[in-house]
């Protein structure tokens, strides 16, 4: 069976960075938005609409009976529903290729099966709206209170997401393996540390 990292994070945490620089340091394929490009050229759906769409999660108002899999809910009209099912079904697929790490998409839980190493991904409010700043396109011009309204937002449907099909709650420290606090941190640092934390996890898992 594959190694498998997944990496859950707060929206500004530096997770995505981390993800990568952890799956470079350990030589494992790294998925975050390849998934998306994916998924895009399957659907014909732009990228971004395609993220956007993913991002917002399911709407709360569409009646959830399911708890791993969305493959039965791929005749539902709900654009956003037909999306997490592909997406479910790609990241089983990543899954079974080879050592990997992937980054958010609830894939902690959609890989249950597979006993992946889980981390989570937390900073506090400070650092993640410093790092919001740094990473910031050129030309946004979002007010401090503007980007943490929008943090929270995408925490809020990330956590949704995640909590409709899973036996635990988003940020629960008891339901990963590693819980990393990033703030005032520098990611590349911490990241070799990390990786000897994985290899001695592996060791006894």
């Amino acid at each position: 069976m594959a190694n498998i990292i997944t990496v859950s994070r707060e929206f500004g945490s530096g997770g995505r960075e981390l993800g990568k620089r952890l799956a470079d340091a350990l030589g494992f394929a790294y998925y975050d938005r390849e998934i998306v490009t994916t998924l895009s050229k399957e659907t014909g759906m732009d990228a971004d609409v395609l993220e956007q769409e993913l991002e917002q999660g399911v709407q709360a108002n569409f009646p959830f009976h399911f708890a791993q899999s969305f493959s039965q809910l791929s005749f539902a009209p709900d654009t956003s529903v037909n999306i997490l099912a592909l997406q479910t079904k790609l990241i089983k697929e990543i899954a079974e290729k080879g050592d990997c790490v992937i980054v958010g998409r609830a894939a902690d839980s959609i890989l249950e099966e597979y006993h992946p190493f889980r981390v989570f991904v937390c900073a506090d409010e400070a650092s993640k709206l410093e790092r919001c700043r740094q990473r910031a396109p050129s030309g946004e011009n979002l007010t401090d209170r503007e980007i943490l309204h929008e943090m929270k937002r995408i925490d809020r449907a990330r956590a949704f997401f995640h909590d409709t099909i899973s036996d635990h709650q988003w940020g629960e420290k008891d339901a990963y393996d590693l819980c990393i606090n990033t703030s005032n941190t520098v990611i590349k640092s911490v990241v070799p540390a990390i990786a000897a934390y994985y290899r001695l996890w592996k060791e006894t898992a």
